[in-house]
């Protein structure tokens, strides 16, 4: 073969391979295009294009007045699309010296040179999604929208605002445990009225198309198909902040005073079951007093004494004594097999009556009487028990609710001693609010209600569920019995182990409980490891129940653990402070009642809005001086017969004092100037950490001491 033959040969199988190769390119454009082009563009999209949720606002916890208990502070993380489609130079370099100097005294963390600088870098290396800010609060993000170029919106001014939400409780400790919180995902949890209304708070996520930037960066594409969040709904507690500071301070100082390692308190309504307050404080590492666990719902324990009170029911209601029966109950002492049951009172109490037993908490004359009627049948008296409701669970909103046990005979830990030990208390579990209930339904003329934390489910300030008192047991005794507990109710408070309660203005009536804790490992045999638990429940006022209330402390460590000396006080100050704010209670005192009172008290006021502060006085009838006050915002002067009112002028950038008013005041006048503030304590405010007339910005923090910390 030629040379030339043999190159025009090589040549065309290289002109064939080449050809054949093309021809396989294009056949694959084709098939990729027309074939497999749907499947691709997809695959795109999803590299690229993603959707999100959209954080819904969380509905806030309110105490029964309406004052905040829980809500969720927004947020905002400011970002800008420097490259956004409407905005031009002529745009952006016209107004970027002015938003950097609105930046900079805004925000404060860097100078105008700074910001503009940064901005213009961003635009050349056409940013998108350019970080300015986290963690705005919604005043900061109210004047960023009039600052120049963001006023014009996202598309031609491209400002961006991403939210989220902050969860708080403004009372800080107050109920903390029973507000409760929830923390998502694995191994999440739900603790409180939180996380029993997780649901209706939670509202409905929304969704919104991110789009992937370069540097992994997303963006939000608003191309109409934005589905909003809807808000989650209002829970409405029965808690009375005003009562629920009471008791927090009167359990906190006798905890304190005892050194005891824990306590709790519950108030409620005795015809609705609504929970008023309810307090729970457990001493840390630090020694400081802190609402950890929720002991009035979780912990079940041996109630003691206090249980009396169903096993009095039990023998007034099958018949076997009477209040004037007789019982000797010796020298205080009374063995049972291998378990000796003694009195307090050194010697014994000798021969009582049984309201006389029930009144002075006789141990020896409670398990005598038990023992003596219910020995061979101790099924009857269990049964009795449970008619009660004692065996079950409240059956509450709030989860963690402890398990009562109230054995049987033929349980598996049933014994000879069981059924003197049940009658005082001991070898049964009750949580604090499971004994309240037996309290409450006793001061509810025999009817048994379920307690209640919730009232109503709000959206957007209107009412849409309301909850109704839950009727657990309609009747737990006859009303003969229910006369004569009554009568030894009182009895305890006026001459028997809860005497110290006793007091001229009202009556309380209850039953004091001091329990033994055994150790867990020792049990009872070793008596330096044993602990107690001093308690106290009851209702008031004795003669027209309103109230119910249990007070428990736990491990008291001076050698003092009565109910009537640890636990009764706290009860007593509780009550005091309900009654003395309660009118309903005071009928000679009732205006609505009583029209033929003639003096009337001028009040301390503080300083408030002038139409609010008018209306309240309106109501009460006092007469207001306000001749000379043209201001929304007033100063009080009492005098005798009236309360004169002065201006208070409030002035952009100047500090206001706000001393001696209410927080709700304080923090609607700061919030309104741009400015940030922290409680300290509680009550009216006494101090404040910027002076009055000083120069502020928006922004500033201003730290408010109360009255009471």
């Amino acid at each position: 073969m030629s040379l030339k033959k043999e190159i025009v040969w090589r040549v065309g199988v290289i002109y064939i391979f080449m050809l054949a190769f093309a021809i396989l390119i294009i056949g694959k454009i084709f098939y990729l295009q027309l074939i497999e082009g749907g499947k691709w563009k997809d695959k795109a999209q999803t590299l690229t294009l993603k959707d999100i949720t959209i954080e819904s606002n969380r509905g806030d916890i309110l105490a029964e007045d309406g004052r905040l208990l829980a809500s969720s502070i927004p947020y905002y993380e400011i970002r800008m699309d420097t490259r956004s489609t409407g905005m031009n130079n002529s745009t952006f370099n016209s107004n970027i010296d002015s938003l950097a100097y609105k930046l900079s005294e805004l925000f404060r963390d860097k100078t105008a040179t700074e910001y503009k600088n940064d901005l213009v870098t961003a635009r050349k290396n056409s940013e998108r999604f350019y970080l300015i800010k986290r963690s705005v609060n919604y005043n900061q993000l109210k004047r960023l929208k009039t600052f120049p170029i963001f006023r014009l919106g996202q598309y031609k001014g491209g400002f961006i605002a991403l939210q989220t939400n902050l969860r708080i409780q403004p009372h800080v400790g107050l109920a903390s445990r029973t507000i409760g919180y929830t923390t998502k995902g694995e191994g999440g949890n739900v603790v409180g009225i939180e996380g029993a209304f997780d649901k209706e708070l939670e509202g409905v996520e929304g969704i919104r198309l991110m789009q992937k930037l370069q540097g992994n960066i997303w963006m939000p594409v608003h191309d109409g198909n934005e589905v909003e969040p809807k808000d989650g709904k209002d829970v409405v507690t029965t808690i009375d902040v005003d009562i629920q500071d009471v008791a927090e301070n009167a359990l906190l100082k006798q905890l304190i005073r005892h050194e005891a390692h824990h306590g709790t308190a519950v108030l409620m309504e005795v015809s609705t079951g609504d929970i008023k307050a309810i307090v729970n404080l457990q001493r840390n590492s630090k020694g400081e007093y802190k609402e950890s666990y929720n002991y009035a719902i979780g912990e079940s324990r041996a109630p003691g004494s206090t249980f009396k009170l169903a096993s009095a029911i039990a023998l007034l209601e099958d018949g076997y004594v009477d209040l004037e029966d007789t019982i000797n109950t010796g020298n205080g002492k009374i063995q049972y097999y291998d378990k000796t049951i003694t009195d307090t009172k050194l010697g014994g109490y000798g021969i009582l009556t049984f309201q006389e037993v029930f009144e002075f908490s006789s141990n020896v004359g409670i398990s005598k009487l038990v023992t003596d009627y219910y020995t061979g049948k101790e099924e009857k008296f269990i049964n009795r028990l449970y008619s009660m409701n004692l065996n079950n669970r409240l059956g509450i909103a709030i989860k963690g609710e402890g398990e009562p046990e109230v054995k049987y005979p033929g349980d598996r830990l049933w014994s000879g001693v069981s059924l003197p030990q049940m009658s005082i208390g001991y070898e049964v579990r009750l949580t604090p609010l499971q004994t309240l209930a037996l309290f409450n339904a006793i001061a509810n003329n025999g009817k048994m209600v379920k307690p209640k934390f919730v009232k109503a489910l709000m959206y957007h300030g209107s009412r849409i569920k309301t909850f109704d008192t839950e009727i657990l047991n309609h009747s737990i005794c006859s009303r003969s019995t229910l006369r004569k507990i009554k009568i030894m109710l009182e009895g305890v408070v006026e001459r028997g182990t809860a005497r110290n309660l006793k007091n001229s203005n009202y009556k309380i009536a209850g039953k004091t409980g001091t329990a033994q804790i055994a150790d867990k490992e020792s049990g009872y045999s070793d008596k330096s490891k044993i602990s107690y638990q001093a308690s106290f429940a009851g209702y008031f006022p004795a003669d027209n129940p309103k109230y119910s209330c249990i007070v428990v402390v736990n491990a008291p460590s001076r050698n003092v653990y009565y109910g009537n000396l640890v636990a009764g006080p706290v009860f007593k100050e509780i009550a005091d402070k309900v009654y003395a704010t309660n009118l309903e209670m005071h009928e000679s005192l009732n205006l609505a009642v009583n029209k033929e009172r003639t003096e009337i008290k001028i009040p301390y006021t503080k300083k408030s809005h002038k139409d609010e502060l008018k209306s309240v006085l309106a109501d009460l009838g006092i007469r207001v001086n306000d001749n000379k006050a043209n201001s929304d915002w007033v100063l009080t002067t009492k005098l005798d017969s009236c309360v004169k009112l002065g201006n208070q002028i409030i002035k952009e950038n100047l500090m206001p004092n706000v001393k001696g008013m209410g927080v709700k005041d304080a923090a609607f006048i700061l919030e309104n100037l741009g400015l940030s503030f922290e409680l300290l304590g509680r009550g009216t405010i006494t101090e404040q950490s910027i002076a009055p007339g000083s120069r502020i910005y928006r922004g500033d923090l201003v730290t408010l001491k109360m009255s009471f910390n």
